[in-house]
Protein backbone atom coordinates (compact mmCIF):
# COMPACT_ATOMS: atom_id res chain seq x y z
CA UNK A 1 0.00 0.00 0.00
CA UNK A 2 1.45 3.35 -0.96
CA UNK A 3 1.52 5.75 1.98
CA UNK A 4 2.21 9.46 1.67
CA UNK A 5 2.97 11.76 4.62
CA UNK A 6 2.89 15.56 4.37
CA UNK A 7 3.97 17.75 7.29
CA UNK A 8 2.44 21.22 7.39
CA UNK A 9 4.94 24.08 7.47
CA UNK A 10 4.32 26.42 10.41
CA UNK A 11 1.62 24.21 11.97
CA UNK A 12 1.65 21.20 14.32
CA UNK A 13 -0.26 19.01 11.85
CA UNK A 14 0.49 16.32 9.31
CA UNK A 15 -1.60 14.43 6.79
CA UNK A 16 -1.26 10.76 5.92
CA UNK A 17 -2.76 9.24 2.78
CA UNK A 18 -3.04 5.48 2.40
CA UNK A 19 -4.02 4.43 -1.13
CA UNK A 20 -5.90 1.16 -1.61
CA UNK A 21 -4.33 -0.81 -4.43
CA UNK A 22 -5.79 -4.28 -3.84
CA UNK A 23 -9.39 -5.45 -3.37
CA UNK A 24 -10.37 -5.91 0.28
CA UNK A 25 -12.72 -8.84 0.46
CA UNK A 26 -13.27 -8.44 4.23
CA UNK A 27 -14.75 -5.00 3.56
CA UNK A 28 -16.59 -5.89 0.31
CA UNK A 29 -14.29 -3.54 -1.59
CA UNK A 30 -13.85 -5.51 -4.77
CA UNK A 31 -13.12 -2.63 -7.17
CA UNK A 32 -10.32 -0.29 -6.15
CA UNK A 33 -9.63 1.58 -9.36
CA UNK A 34 -11.65 3.82 -11.62
CA UNK A 35 -10.93 5.69 -14.84
CA UNK A 36 -12.36 9.00 -13.58
CA UNK A 37 -12.38 10.46 -10.04
CA UNK A 38 -16.18 10.60 -9.79
CA UNK A 39 -16.31 6.80 -10.12
CA UNK A 40 -14.46 6.45 -6.79
CA UNK A 41 -17.26 8.23 -4.88
CA UNK A 42 -19.53 5.14 -4.63
CA UNK A 43 -16.62 3.17 -3.16
CA UNK A 44 -16.02 5.85 -0.52
CA UNK A 45 -19.74 5.92 0.33
CA UNK A 46 -20.05 2.12 0.64
CA UNK A 47 -20.68 0.39 3.94
CA UNK A 48 -17.47 -1.60 3.49
CA UNK A 49 -15.38 1.57 3.25
CA UNK A 50 -17.15 3.06 6.28
CA UNK A 51 -16.33 -0.14 8.18
CA UNK A 52 -12.69 0.24 7.11
CA UNK A 53 -12.62 3.82 8.45
CA UNK A 54 -14.20 2.67 11.73
CA UNK A 55 -11.53 0.00 12.08
CA UNK A 56 -8.82 2.57 11.28
CA UNK A 57 -10.16 4.93 13.99
CA UNK A 58 -10.12 2.15 16.60
CA UNK A 59 -6.54 1.17 15.71
CA UNK A 60 -5.37 4.79 15.61
CA UNK A 61 -6.98 5.61 18.96
CA UNK A 62 -5.04 2.70 20.44
CA UNK A 63 -1.77 3.70 18.73
CA UNK A 64 -2.11 7.35 19.80
CA UNK A 65 -3.24 6.70 23.38
CA UNK A 66 0.19 7.26 24.93
CA UNK A 67 1.23 10.19 22.75
CA UNK A 68 0.49 13.88 22.43
CA UNK A 69 -1.00 13.31 18.96
CA UNK A 70 -4.71 13.41 18.18
CA UNK A 71 -6.85 12.68 15.15
CA UNK A 72 -8.02 15.95 13.62
CA UNK A 73 -9.68 14.30 10.62
CA UNK A 74 -10.17 10.79 9.28
CA UNK A 75 -12.01 10.35 6.00
CA UNK A 76 -11.91 8.84 2.55
CA UNK A 77 -9.88 10.26 -0.29
CA UNK A 78 -9.67 9.97 -4.04
CA UNK A 79 -6.05 9.09 -4.80
CA UNK A 80 -4.36 9.41 -8.18
CA UNK A 81 -2.25 6.48 -9.34
CA UNK A 82 -0.82 7.04 -12.82
CA UNK A 83 -3.82 6.76 -15.16
CA UNK A 84 -6.38 5.50 -12.61
CA UNK A 85 -8.03 6.81 -9.48
CA UNK A 86 -8.26 4.81 -6.27
CA UNK A 87 -9.95 5.10 -2.90
CA UNK A 88 -7.79 5.88 0.06
CA UNK A 89 -7.79 6.78 3.72
CA UNK A 90 -6.90 10.38 4.52
CA UNK A 91 -5.84 11.17 8.05
CA UNK A 92 -4.83 14.46 9.66
CA UNK A 93 -2.96 14.29 12.95
CA UNK A 94 -2.30 17.23 15.27
CA UNK A 95 0.25 17.56 18.04
CA UNK A 96 -1.41 18.73 21.25
CA UNK A 97 0.20 21.30 23.52
CA UNK A 98 1.89 23.11 20.67
CA UNK A 99 1.04 26.60 19.49
CA UNK A 100 -0.93 26.66 16.25
CA UNK A 101 1.87 28.64 14.60
CA UNK A 102 4.64 26.20 15.55
CA UNK A 103 5.80 23.25 13.52
CA UNK A 104 5.41 19.71 14.72
CA UNK A 105 8.21 18.36 16.92
CA UNK A 106 10.71 15.82 15.62
CA UNK A 107 9.41 13.24 18.13
CA UNK A 108 5.84 13.67 16.83
CA UNK A 109 7.05 13.40 13.22
CA UNK A 110 8.88 10.19 14.05
CA UNK A 111 5.77 8.78 15.74
CA UNK A 112 3.61 9.66 12.71
CA UNK A 113 6.11 8.01 10.36
CA UNK A 114 6.02 4.83 12.45
CA UNK A 115 2.21 4.80 12.58
CA UNK A 116 1.93 5.45 8.84
CA UNK A 117 4.31 2.57 8.15
CA UNK A 118 2.36 0.16 10.37
CA UNK A 119 -1.20 1.27 9.53
CA UNK A 120 -1.58 -0.75 6.30
CA UNK A 121 -0.41 -3.89 8.08
CA UNK A 122 -2.65 -3.25 11.12
CA UNK A 123 -5.65 -2.88 8.81
CA UNK A 124 -4.74 -5.97 6.80
CA UNK A 125 -4.10 -3.90 3.65
CA UNK A 126 -0.67 -5.32 2.91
Amino acid sequence: MPVKISYDAGAPTASVEVMLTEPLLDYDLLEVEAPIPRDVDPILASQGFKDLLDEARILLDRELADSNLEIAQLTGAICHDKNVHRPGIWLVLRERGTGEDREMSIAARDRIAAIAKSLPKLLGLS
